[in-house]
């Protein structure tokens, strides 16, 4: 879902630092605190006091012209402008990112993201995103390239050579940015809110998934960042792809995060998607075409989606992405409700919501099944607190490639529904069966139905009647829209619209703990 206008569970991913192992790498390499004197007392010794000397930083800022060459002779993508560089104290670092949390127009849409999030059941009632979300940022900071005032921002607590790797990687950015202007590239999906069918669909269609473009700009530094650590091995990512694997399987793992171990699935895999998986994706196209294709190929004909992204093939062969219709609901719901999300759910929505709640086991063969997702969700006019996912109905149709995958969907999704409701009770249906449930709850009813052709409808918070309603509509308008292809329109989605709830945020340099993979 997104945030107003992306994918709900894909939305989380919008937070743009986001967090890796490599960010980890930022606290492993402070300076250790020297021991004091016998004769004097201690003094508590922050990052704060660590300060870079005068010599430090004029050797940092010269580096910067020679890494910057590396890049783009190892991407081969040119470096037409020059970069501004600039050096950040941590507190200083801290009250940008901050700030520009506060300040940028996705976090207003934070909020909106977070309701329809828990009604899902994504993240639980009683999570406080935003506050999370600013303890991961002022934890995992690192320097980071900004692309509204083309400046790479580097640390002044951080020894020069233990940043080098970091602007590898920040200045893959700095190039691609020369190519095709990040800030607007980066972010192509409309913000503002569907009000009728042509914009819902339109928001299906348009809104792409701006993870799956942050896969490409974020694999491919993380594919530079690999390259420059292997110089002096004389090797690269092309001809040594083990190296790769290393550090995909670094990009997974949290527990050098204190903040992130602790966080949702939803966020560790939304936030560290781009990373793991974007390098996995930009590296099947470099051994499959070589430099140019991967860098400035999906540069110019970027991935649509998370399904593209964790199957490179797919993307190579244009093979088109099944993209579902939204039908017209607003005849039927506007005067009682107000419209207040739609987007696309994808492949990786599904695997983790499969693996949320019923498993890893499930979650793979599951998402492979996928064949199209898309969800609606709608505030209560009146009659609600509109800050509680309680105000908030939501509508998921989903298509899949056999029945039984379609049928495990749907068992795994009712499995779950106990977590999110105090009074659920299943309703009785005259004739029914297990492929259609009804459950009442404190916040309105919870129709699931399956039909004989793979196709799974959820509804919660309406009413039955206006359900079976949704439900007549969202399977007839089905077949009549064109299945779009992959390298046509951008399609938003759920989770990995999360990343572009605070599209103002720098990204951090994930890269810091992968260095090591490359040792």
């Amino acid at each position: 879902m997104k945030p107003a206008c992306s994918a709900p569970w894909t939305k989380l991913a919008v937070i743009a630092v986001v967090l890796s192992p490599a960010l980890l790498y930022a606290q492993q390499v402070q300076p250790p605190t020297p021991e004091p004197p016998p004769t004097q007392t201690a003094k508590p010794q922050t990052d704060a006091d660590t300060h870079m000397t005068k010599s430090q930083a004029a050797d940092l800022f010269k580096s910067v012209d020679e890494v910057i060459g590396f890049v783009a002779s190892d991407s081969h993508l040119k470096a037409t402008r020059p970069v501004k560089r600039r050096l950040l104290t941590r507190p200083e670092v801290n009250k940008e990112l901050m700030d520009r949390m506060k300040e940028d127009e996705g976090a207003k849409r934070l909020q909106r993201s977070e309701l329809v999030l828990k009604k899902f059941g994504f993240i639980e009632r009683d999570f406080h995103l935003q506050p999370f979300l600013l303890s991961l940022l002022t934890e995992q900071v690192a320097a980071f390239y900004d692309p509204k005032t083309r400046t790479v921002n580097m640390l002044d607590w951080v020894k020069p050579d233990e940043q080098k790797p970091v602007l590898a990687h920040e200045l893959t950015h700095a190039v691609q940015d020369d190519r095709v202007k990040l800030e607007k590239w980066g972010s192509p999906a409309p913000t503002a809110i569907a009000k009728n069918m042509r914009e819902d669909n339109e928001h299906i269609q348009l809104d792409e998934a701006s993870t799956a473009r942050e896969s490409v700009t974020e694999g491919q530094a993380m594919a530079v960042f690999v390259d420059y650590e292997l110089q002096p091995m004389g090797k690269t990512l092309k001809d040594a792809p083990e190296f790769g694997e290393r550090v995909r399987e670094m990009s997974s793992d949290t527990s050098g995060s204190p903040v992130l171990s602790r966080a949702p699935l939803l966020l560790q895999e939304s936030l560290l998607f781009p990373y793991g998986q974007g390098l996995a994706f930009e590296q099947a196209i470099l051994q499959a075409k070589g430099v140019d294709a991967a860098f400035a190929g999906t540069l110019d004909r970027p991935p649509t989606s998370s399904h593209e992204v964790m199957h490179p093939e797919v993307y190579m062969a244009k093979t088109p992405v099944p993209v579902l219709t939204m039908p017209n609901v607003h005849t039927l719901l506007d005067k009682d409700w107000d419209p207040y999300d739609v987007g696309v759910m994808g492949e990786l929505d599904v695997r983790i919501i499969t693996e949320l709640f019923g498993g890893r086991a499930m979650a793979d063969p599951l998402a492979v099944a996928w064949n199209g997702g898309i969800y609606y969700a709608a505030q209560k006019k009146t009659g609600a607190d509109k800050a509680s996912p309680s105000s908030i109905g939501i509508v998921y149709y989903s298509q899949w490639k056999n029945q039984d995958s379609a049928r495990s969907f749907l068992k795994i999704y009712a499995s779950q529904l106990p977590r999110k409701y105090r009074s659920l009770k299943q309703v009785e249906i005259p004739n029914g069966d297990d492929d259609h449930l009804l459950f009442s709850t404190e916040e309105g009813d919870v129709w699931l139905s399956l039909d004989a052709g793979g196709g799974v409808f959820l509804s919660e918070g309406f009413d039955r009647d206006t359900a079976k309603k949704l439900e007549t509509l969202y399977r007839e308008v089905q077949g009549h829209g064109p299945l779009q292809q992959a390298s046509e329109q951008p399609m938003h989605e759920l989770t990995l619209g999360l990343r572009n709830l605070m599209p103002g945020i720098p990204k951090a340099a994930l890269d810091y703990g992968m260095r090591t993979a490359s040792h």
